[in-house]
């Protein structure tokens, strides 16, 4: 009897042994799957972080004027150029990223940044083609399509499903095509693009303060005081006592690679649009001599895009040893901001 207990126990032990060789070589298989995940999901993700370059506006607005056997009438090119801002969003390395739940996806915050910027331009330019650029005068009719477009692009940039914002944005570059057929072609002509000095001056006032703002958040990487602290602290009575300097704003260290690449993002989408206007806008430009600023504007934002040689974005002090990107764009931003003031004032010139 003692025999055949010791060997029931001895039978018991050798099968908890066998259950834990097993649940061992699935749980070695289950970490190595894991590994390989991770190891792919960062490769990816260096990859998807990878901002598009830059293309030619001339040359892709000849090729799409010449796949749809059109002529590239006043407009053109502008129109073309929006399109190919919005499928590069849907369409570069990754495809749209602000939307994620799942990795690498949702581990990156600077591609998100990036297509945000390029977002809030191209909601603004689909705003002014609808408010004023396609139309006449302020009792015209929206263009229909135009009418679509703009709020399609002003989609929630999160939602991921029912629906998504890819569907939604599908659909507000459908709407552009449709805009770009009826308005190059010849047999349609209700399809309009006015292209006069007081509707590009509108959508530059609503711009100027865009980089404003941009320009501004880029600053605080290294700390500012705040003007309306030092204003409200004043003494309006006594001019010569030392008034307060204010309570010093700094974006917070977790922000400023985002706020870095969201100014880049919007960057990358304004140097795209200015190179457009140059061609649709040419008369106008020439005619009030602000073909000079529309070229520094493009000057300025080229060098915002140059490329990123440091794996991480550098915040040193201003005159410190270390770089600031943020300082390096805003300066950028700040310069094509004062040729943007100088265009609307040549533009507003009769």
């Amino acid at each position: 009897m003692p025999g055949k207990i010791r060997q029931y126990f001895r039978d018991r032990k050798d099968d908890v042994r066998n259950s834990a060789g097993g649940s061992g070589v699935i749980g070695k298989l289950i970490l190595a799957l894991l590994v390989v995940y991770l190891l792919v999901s960062v490769v990816l993700g260096m990859y998807w972080s990878s901002e598009p370059d830059a293309f030619s506006v001339r040359e892709h607005t000849r090729s799409v004027a010449s796949s749809m056997g059109r002529e590239p009438v006043t407009g053109f090119a502008t129109t073309v150029t929006m399109i190919r801002i919005a499928e590069t969003l849907l369409e570069k390395p990754g495809g749209y990223i602000s939307n994620d739940i799942f990795p690498p996806g949702v581990w990156l915050d600077n591609m998100p940044s990036w297509e945000f910027g390029v977002l809030v331009q191209l909601r603004d330019l689909s705003r002014a083609m609808r408010r004023d650029i396609a139309r006449s005068q302020s009792q015209s009719a929206e263009d229909p399509d135009l009418t679509i477009a703009e709020p399609q692009f002003n989609f929630d940039s999160g939602s991921w499903a029912i629906p998504s914002t890819e569907a939604e944005y599908r659909r507000g570059i459908a709407a552009l095509k449709r805009y770009l057929n009826r308005l190059s072609s010849p047999e349609q002509s209700r399809a309009q693009f006015y292209a006069r000095a007081d509707n590009l001056a509108n959508w530059l006032a609503d711009l100027e303060t865009r980089i404003g703002s941009l320009s501004r958040t880029l600053g605080e990487s290294v700390g500012k005081a705040s003007v309306s602290d030092a204003v409200a602290n004043m003494d309006m009575d006594n001019p010569l006592q030392e008034e307060a300097r204010g309570i010093d704003v700094k974006t917070p260290w977790t922000q400023i690679d985002d706020v870095l690449y969201e100014a880049r993002g919007s960057s990358w989408a304004l140097l795209h649009i200015f190179r457009a206007i140059e061609v649709d806008f040419r008369k106008v430009l020439q005619d009030k001599n602000a073909m000079s600023s529309v070229k520094q504007v493009i000057i300025e934002l080229e060098g915002a895009q140059g490329p990123m040689w440091s794996p991480v974005v550098l915040n040193g002090s201003g005159f410190g040893v270390l770089a600031n990107h943020s300082l390096t764009m805003a300066a950028y931003l700040s310069r094509a901001s004062a040729a943007i003031s100088d265009m609307r004032d040549l533009l507003s010139r009769g």
